[in-house]
């Protein structure tokens, strides 16, 4: 992970203040990492793509919008987060903010924590993106199940058989036709309904 992405909606330089507050470029171009900075949300669509992980320099209550945002965008890096006194607020509200990032950089970070933190961002990105795909499919499989239990139920009432004498039907048929049982089992439940009807 080289390139990276810092995400804030608008440049935080507190004007009062003679101390400029560290950044997450700062702290990154320090220990070797190319940052690029955006506000424009035009901007930030094209360039997440193009990088290794993005971090949301924004307050939590920004951060859910962004993280929102770059779902819709199918944007597929690491997002973490920069937790420092101009993003954290003491609101406990804030703190309740579902949020999915994959870690968390602060201002006192040194150079082997933040490379480590980017390292376990990165593989808690890779396992999030796994279990998503798992609930997918697990998702998948609990719909299939709906479509040839209403099947063996109605294949039960009209032949007057048991649901496994309808199951091993349902079975014999979809191999029969070189399918898949789910799709014969739609197809029997759509006539049925449509019978119905």
């Amino acid at each position: 992970m080289r390139s990276i992405l810092v995400i804030r909606v608008q440049p935080n330089l507190d004007s009062s203040s003679e101390v400029i507050p560290l950044t997450p470029e700062n702290l990154l171009g320090t220990v070797g990492y190319h940052v690029q900075v955006s506000d424009s949300e035009t901007e930030v669509m094209r360039l997440a793509r193009e990088v290794d992980a993005s971090i949301l320099h924004l307050s939590l209550v920004d951060v859910a919008y962004w993280v929102n945002r770059l779902g819709e965008e199918k944007v597929d890096t690491p997002l973490l987060w920069w937790c420092a006194p101009d993003t954290a607020s003491s609101s406990a509200n804030d703190c309740e903010v579902d949020t999915s990032f994959d870690g968390i950089l602060t201002p006192s970070m040194a150079g082997p924590e933040i490379h480590w933190t980017l390292h376990f961002a990165a593989r808690r990105y890779m396992e999030r993106k796994q279990w998503e795909q798992e609930r997918k499919q697990l998702h998948s499989k609990l719909e299939d199940r709906k479509w040839i239990d209403m099947a063996k139920a109605i294949l039960s009432d009209l032949k007057q058989i048991s649901e496994s004498e309808a199951y091993d039907l349902l079975r014999k048929k979809a191999m029969d036709e070189r399918k898949r049982m789910v799709d014969v089992a739609t197809a029997i439940v759509k006539a049925h309904q449509l019978l119905q009807s």
